[in-house]
C-alpha cells in the first residue's frame, strides 16, 4: 500500500469515527498530493501518480508550515491556536519518518563534511548537498543547517 493510499484509507476510517481533527488534516494532505500530481501531469503524463518519495514531501512542507505557525502563534501569546497546529503537527507525524535526534544528525554531518573535503564556511552548500537527499523528511533542515555551521565554523 502507498502512502498516498494509506492517507485515503485513514481519511475514510476518521471519517467513520467522527474524528473532525484528523479528517481535516488528511483532506488537505489529499489535497495538496492532488495538486501537485495536476502540476506535475503537464510534464509527466496524464497518469501520472506520485511516488512516496514525493509524498513524504509534501507531508514535509506541510508539517514545516505546521511548526512555523506554532512558534509564530507562541509568540503571540494565542496558546489556543497553538495547541491546534500540535494537534495538527501530531497527526502529519504519523505519515513521516521517525526523526533523528541531534547526535545522529552530527553523526551524518561528520561524514558528509569527510566525504565532501569541507573545512570551511564557504563549503556549506557542498556539505548541505550531500546530506539533504539522505536525511529528506528524518531531520529538519533548519537543525541540519545549524549542526553543519557548528562543525565548520
Amino acid at each position: 500500500m502507498s502512502l498516498k493510499e494509506k492517507i485515503s484509507a485513514d481519511a475514510t476510517t476518521a471519517l467513520k469515527k467522527h474524528d473532525k481533527d484528523t479528517l481535516g488534516v488528511l483532506r488537505m494532505i489529499k489535497s495538496r498530493i492532488l495538486e501537485l500530481e495536476v502540476q506535475l501531469r503537464v510534464k509527466k503524463g496524464k497518469d501520472y501518480q506520485l511516488a512516496d518519495e514525493e509524498t513524504l514531501g509534501v507531508i514535509s512542507s506541510y508539517a514545516k508550515q505546521r511548526k512555523q505557525s506554532i512558534d509564530a502563534y507562541t509568540d503571540a501569546g494565542r496558546i489556543d491556536l497553538a495547541d491546534q497546529e500540535k494537534k495538527e503537527l501530531e497527526i502529519l507525524n504519523r505519515y513521516l519518518p521517525q526523526q533523528l535526534s541531534r547526535e545522529e544528525v552530527d553523526k551524518l554531518v561528520e561524514a558528509a563534511i569527510a566525504a565532501t573535503g569541507a573545512s570551511s564556511m564557504q563549503d556549506i552548500g557542498k556539505v548541505m548537498k550531500e546530506l539533504m537527499p539522505k536525511l529528506k523528511g528524518a531531520a529538519d533542515g533548519k537543525m541540519v543547517n545549524e549542526a553543519v555551521r557548528s562543525k565548520l565554523g
